[in-house]
């Protein structure tokens, strides 16, 4: 079962058939064909797998995670994938990265979303822990979903990611995040999100060794 979602994800994913001078992957959702510019020089200009994971999600489960005039915002966003994919499914979506990729994440975000989305996306810059009351005060925001591709691997902001979750969260606020296990001190950031969230696993794919979650605030009123 693994292998035979695993080989439909991936069959999503196209290359052009002729070089060109700008490198782009091609993919298919949400009933749209998307093209994507990479860049080699940087972790945050390459769509990773675990990207794909989460488009087919929100797509394969579109009824039950309804995104249609919902706020999201995707941390992380990277090349934008995450982020177009819940453009084109109805929500109203802000992508945030790295003030040095959102030039690209921009436009990558605008090509493939201009006159196809009922709300058009926008790109905001977020350095995680960094300015987080100002830039995204507690007071106005407010985010039905959270999203993230990736965003553990082998860097030193783990702690600043952590704090960036908490900061955006309300009591109602979904997380859906994709995670591929890699090393031990990364695999221990789930220990640490557990003290904050409530953690499901949505999906499980050992051949990616990428786990799909769902998070919610500890504590939150429940119904």
């Amino acid at each position: 079962e693994d292998e035979r979602i695993v080989a439909e994800i991936m069959r999503r994913r196209f290359f052009p058939a002729l070089i060109t001078h700008k490198a782009w992957e091609g993919f298919h959702f949400a009933g749209h064909e998307i093209r994507i510019t990479e860049a080699t020089d940087c972790y945050g200009a390459v769509v990773w797998p675990s990207a794909l994971v989460l488009c087919y999600f929100l797509e394969t489960n579109s009824k039950q995670y309804n995104l249609v005039d919902k706020n999201v915002i995707e941390i992380g966003a990277g090349t934008g994938l995450v982020s177009i994919v819940a453009s084109l499914l109805g929500a109203l979506v802000t992508a945030t990265d790295l003030p040095e990729l959102l030039g690209n994440l921009q436009h990558n975000v605008l090509q493939n979303t201009k006159l196809k989305c009922k709300h058009q996306p926008c790109v905001k810059e977020l350095s995680w822990g960094i300015d987080l009351e100002k830039n995204f005060p507690r007071s106005s925001c407010h985010f039905d979903y959270i999203m993230a591709a990736d965003v553990v691997y082998h860097h030193p902001f783990l702690d600043e990611l952590l704090l960036t979750f908490d900061h955006l969260c309300k009591n109602d606020t979904v997380i859906l995040w994709a995670m591929k296990f890699r090393l031990d001190k990364e695999n221990q950031f789930v220990g640490k999100f557990q003290t904050l969230f409530d953690l499901d696993v949505i999906s499980n794919f050992p051949s990616l060794n990428i786990t799909l979650y769902k998070a919610m605030r500890k504590g939150r009123m429940k119904a």
